[in-house]
């Protein structure tokens, strides 16, 4: 899924975050989010990964071209398991957004899903909040996954 921001720049985004725990280099999360900034993002990958089974990261940061393909890269590299995983990867000096998600997770979040999640997000990054728009397409991202079917009644 790939979707064209359109927002201007952030100069201090385009760094690489250790919010999404895929530390690429040289950008320190302390100089791009503040520590409150910070607190939020991992709050909303946290609950998003407890109410689905999913486990969710994110990366933000600069992405090699082709984005896609340096996304699944990333996907790849994100745990022991990434068929449950779904990576959301936004570039803001890119103005891109890629989510991927494992084999196991595309069932529960089907392309459709992911779309309406990167719409919400862009909307919200045209109005300078990266860290709001992440936090509500992870929400969205984790109401239309569900609960793991082990905690269904």
């Amino acid at each position: 899924m790939t979707r064209a921001l359109e927002v201007d720049s952030h100069d201090t985004a385009t760094q690489t975050t250790a919010a999404a725990r895929t530390d690429e280099g040289g950008g320190s999360a302390d100089k791009i989010f503040s520590y409150k900034e910070l607190a939020r993002l991992d709050e909303a990958l946290t609950m998003s990964s407890r109410e689905t089974g999913l486990r969710f990261t994110l990366y933000v940061g600069e992405l090699r071209s082709p984005t896609r393909l340096h996304a699944e890269e990333l996907h790849a590299r994100s745990g022991d398991h990434p068929t449950d995983a779904v990576l959301i990867a936004i570039s803001p000096g890119q103005r891109v957004v890629e989510v991927v998600t494992g084999a196991a997770a595309a069932r529960r979040l089907p392309d459709r899903a992911c779309a309406l999640a990167v719409l919400s997000m862009t909307s919200s990054f045209a109005n300078g909040d990266l860290v709001g728009g992440t936090v509500n397409g992870l929400r969205q991202l984790s109401d239309q996954a569900g609960h793991p079917a082990s905690l269904r009644h």
